[in-house]
């Protein structure tokens, strides 16, 4: 049995993101799928494998473009708990399973 392994990454969406001119005009908020790829993507480039389903995830608060946040994310066997937060702010938090 191996123990959890747990990776702090920081994630950043910068304002020229083409994904925010329409969410939303005039006040643009990183969407919560781009957050969700964030953490596909770390566990990809961790080696761990794919993101095979997320059973919860809770959007705490919203990201704004530029700003700076850390994505901490835990794997334990098949099983992914992730968290999204900007200092003491939760952004967001799920768990999930891999594929």
């Amino acid at each position: 049995m191996s123990a959890p392994v747990e990776i702090v990454e920081r994630v950043v969406v910068m304002a020229d993101h083409p994904c925010l001119p329409g969410h939303f005009p005039g006040q643009p908020v990183v969407p919560g799928v781009v957050l969700l790829d964030r953490v596909a993507g770390c566990l990809e480039r961790g080696g761990h494998g794919r993101l095979g389903r997320i059973s919860a995830v809770k959007f705490l608060a919203p990201m704004l473009p530029g700003e700076v946040a850390e994505l901490h994310l835990t794997v334990d066997r098949a099983r992914v708990r992730f968290r999204i937060t900007r200092g003491d702010v939760g952004i967001l938090n799920g768990e999930g399973e891999l594929a």
